[in-house]
């Protein structure tokens, strides 16, 4: 008994101590001033499709009109979608886009192509290699800027002399607790990377909304780390070039991509075995820190369940408020600077639900990996 009351007074401050010396960096991100940002300095950005024909006529058209120059009858950027090897309607729609845009720029990796080089990267180098602007600015086909000042606000850190910019990927608010579960996922997941980013650690990134420049690209593309897997291009990316003096995190609402999530909890799982596949190629310490943050999580809880069915001492009751009261917190001042609206009371349900993830996912961090792109 003296053991576990230990063990969870030691779960409960090191929670503590990671909310108080990495979490609340979130709070010290800086918005940035739309008449500030540098928009003379061309950018290319850069999206993978396959099989995508709905969502590019649906998002496709937004990104092409991003408020990006001092000149309205020009634009300072360009759009390049890689057609990689699609089978539905995607050439005829991005031809007849082609058509009214002039900057939107189209590579088609035929089936032939596709069978001897597999997944995403092989797509992204290619793109990158035509690019025709030093920033580059990477999203997905799914997903929808949040405003026309994003590609503005993503590559103001570029202009500022940083070589890579993590933004927030969003997911559409819909009905449904997965719905909900996802977006709190999302949001726990960014602020862990982008407080880390802020201590000088910087890990990760979500591909549907990154920035970098080229020559930071081709460098990691050249690395060792950059071939492991297919996919991950965002996490090898960061592995391989991101430090923590020239990595940068924009939270502003109008710089988010939005994308609609999973509707099943299959499909929803599926993802999720491909996302969290490049954990285990963090850097060790990193892998170290959230390992601990995670370990502790789950001590924590699994122990508070189970002083709830025998004599214990009070003082368990006020170390497991305390550390509740502080990241409750922090998370309902997250989702309101992120614009995550409607997930405050859920927020008990899925701090317990995350122990239950890691415990479902974790063969897929530590073990296998998800040598496919879809």
């Amino acid at each position: 008994m003296l053991f576990l009351y230990w063990l969870f007074v030691f779960s409960i401050s090191i929670q503590c101590l990671y909310a108080l010396y990495f979490f609340i960096r979130l709070f010290f991100i800086p918005e940035t001033p739309i008449a500030d940002i540098d928009v003379t300095k061309g950018a290319s950005v850069i999206i993978c499709a396959r099989n995508e024909a709905h969502n590019l006529l649906n998002n496709l058209p937004l990104i092409l009109a991003q408020r990006y120059s001092n000149d309205p009858a020009n634009t300072a950027y360009e759009v390049i979608v890689v057609n990689d090897a699609s089978s539905d309607d995607t050439s005829n729609i991005l031809a007849n886009l082609q058509t009214a845009h002039r900057h939107l720029n189209v590579i088609n990796i035929s089936p032939e192509e596709k069978i001897t080089t597999p997944g995403k990267k092989h797509a992204l180098a290619k793109a990158v290699a035509t690019a025709a602007y030093e920033w580059l600015v990477f999203t997905d086909a799914d997903c929808v800027p949040s405003g026309n000042e994003w590609l503005a606000l993503m590559t103001a850190p570029l202009y500022a002399g940083k070589e890579i910019v993590a933004g927030y990927g969003r997911y559409k608010r819909t009905g449904g607790l997965l719905n909900k579960f996802t977006r709190w996922e999302s949001l726990h997941t960014f602020l862990q990377y982008s407080s880390y980013a802020y201590a000088g650690m910087p890990y990760m990134a979500v591909g549907r909304n990154l920035a970098c420049t080229k020559n930071i690209w081709l460098s990691g593309h050249q690395s060792g780390i950059w071939k492991t897997l297919p996919s991950g291009d965002d996490d090898m990316l960061m592995r391989a070039m991101a430090t923590g003096s020239n990595t940068a995190i924009v939270a502003d609402q109008q710089a988010h991509t939005i994308t609609i999530g999973k509707e099943s909890w299959k499909e929803w799982m599926k993802q999720k075995q491909r996302h969290l596949s490049t954990g285990k190629y963090y850097k060790p310490f990193i892998k170290a820190l959230l390992s601990m943050y995670a370990s502790t999580h789950a001590a924590m809880w699994l122990l508070f369940i189970y002083f709830l069915f025998i004599p214990s001492p009070h003082s368990i009751f006020w170390y497991f408020s305390l550390r509740c009261v502080l990241y409750w917190g922090i998370w309902i001042c997250t989702a309101r600077k992120l614009n995550e609206k409607k997930l405050t009371i859920f927020f008990p349900l899925f701090d317990i639900g995350w122990m239950l993830y890691n415990f479902a996912f974790s063969p897929y961090i530590i073990l296998k990996n998800k040598q496919q792109w879809t």
